[in-house]
């Protein structure tokens, strides 16, 4: 399970980042909506999927409430993800 969260806390992470500075920028920049269309959708599923993952897995991580609150905020920072993996679970696998 933890292997899986892994995959979907560094998907989510760069399905974001692609979103927030690639579509974004070309939607407003040049005026051109299909890549923020292409990368919502699949960023949108990749996010619900990290929020309910991150309940699954408090429990068998045994977080603490700050932690797990830590855990859910880093989804909706850019780069949040990446630190969620580094401290939280890559001394894990």
């Amino acid at each position: 399970m933890i292997k899986l969260f892994r995959l979907i806390t560094l998907l989510e992470g760069s399905s974001y980042l692609l979103l927030l500075f690639v579509a974004v920028p070309i939607k407003y920049l040049v005026g051109n909506e299909l890549y923020v269309k292409l990368l919502g959708m699949p960023h949108g599923v990749l996010f619900i999927a990290y929020i309910v993952l991150s309940f699954v897995m408090q429990k068998k991580m045994n977080w603490k409430t700050s932690s797990f609150y830590i855990i859910l905020l880093a989804s909706i920072i850019p780069f949040g993800t990446f630190y969620v993996d580094k401290k939280y679970l890559s001394k894990r696998n």
